[in-house]
């Protein structure tokens, strides 16, 4: 694949694709310590056919993206909660740590080093970043790597909604994303093979994608695809599950501020009860790469609860959206803490 050119890109009609931009940060773990660490030019990882990522799935990664400010500087958004929750994966697949302190650094070298590829303030686009760990070296037992890559890269990426906020509606899944005492805390690959074939036969029905319920009692909801579920109540409380196999969402836990602080919600993190549909206004899935999807309606045991529209946003998640967007985009002022400004 040849070399993206950030003067040939339609900054308008980026999709939700991979590019092979000019540089990218690698790392590698060995002798008992990171070292080799810097950017560089190779896209390809080279690797023993022996691997434990390729056997045993030992391999986590995040999602982040930078952000074109109206006077044209360049900011992350929480990088440390990434770095943080990378560091919870590692340990629980038995890999090294890259240090937080350096992986929000070289998070700043690759967005730097591929600047001309953060979109332009004002329609939406963003850079997209990828930090990811794999388990490598010749290993055929059941055990953890003797040496890692750690490695980020990126791309620009469109506006994930091409005509604006739009409802879409979800079925709930006979498959389970992910066991309580599991790996559903983690952002591991494994979790996203298993739920490709319960996200296949949503899309075949007709759904954006599925929900998935508790593996106990098939009852509450978890996670909706790849994202985290909330809902707005009719007497204003925003309530999101609370689980051991959720995914700790960094937008989730920005949106629960922001509802609190910034739109004087109550909030809320309980065990929803997929038949008490009725307690909620207005739903979505948030996540990093659509911020905020709004679900029209939910289908369970053949019958679709439609909460606020299945044609319209309600007004409190266009509002958190809005909000959340502003400061990432540098248009409304952050939390202390929460923007790290790229020099």
């Amino acid at each position: 694949m040849a070399k993206a050119d950030a003067s040939k890109l339609d900054w308008n009609n980026l999709g939700f694709e991979y590019m092979d931009l000019p540089y990218r940060f690698t790392a590698h773990w060995k002798d008992g310590k990171w070292q080799d660490a810097g950017l560089t030019e190779d896209a390809t990882l080279h690797i023993s056919e022996a691997s434990p990522v390729l056997h045993y799935g030992q391999a986590a990664f995040e999602g982040m993206k930078a952000y074109r400010t109206p006077d044209n500087h360049i900011q992350l958004f929480r990088p440390d909660r990434n770095a943080a929750r990378l560091r919870n994966s590692c340990e629980r697949l038995l890999m090294p740590v890259f240090p937080e302190d350096k992986f929000v650094d070289a998070v700043k070298q690759v967005v730097k080093a591929n600047s001309d590829f953060v979109p332009p303030y004002g329609n939406g686009a963003t850079m997209y970043l990828r930090p990811l760990i794999i388990g490598t070296g010749g290993v055929i037992g059941v055990h953890a790597a003797p040496e890692y890559i750690f490695t980020i890269f990126a791309m620009p990426v469109g506006n994930y909604f091409k005509g604006g906020l739009t409802p879409v509606n979800f079925t709930t899944s006979q498959y389970d994303r992910a066991a309580h005492k599991g790996t559903g805390q983690a952002k591991v690959g494994g979790n996203y093979a298993a739920s490709l074939l319960p996200g296949e036969n949503a899309h075949e029905n007709g759904y954006a994608d599925c929900v998935y319920l508790d593996p106990v009692e098939h009852r509450y909801i978890e996670e909706v695809g790849s994202a985290n579920f909330f809902g707005i109540t009719k007497d204003n409380v925003f309530k999101t599950p609370k689980s051991p196999s959720i995914l700790p969402s960094i937008t989730k836990y920005s949106l629960l501020y922001l509802a609190e602080h910034n739109l004087g919600l109550g909030v809320s993190e309980e065990k929803i009860d997929v038949h008490d549909l009725d307690q909620f206004a207005e739903a979505g899935a948030c996540g990093t790469a659509a911020v905020i999807s709004p679900i029209g309606g939910l289908e369970h045991d053949g019958d679709l609860h439609v909460f606020y529209s299945e044609k319209e946003v309600g007004p409190v998640t266009k509002k958190l959206y809005d909000t959340l967007t502003g400061i990432q985009f540098g248009t409304v002022e952050a939390p202390e803490g929460w923007v790290q400004q790229v020099e």
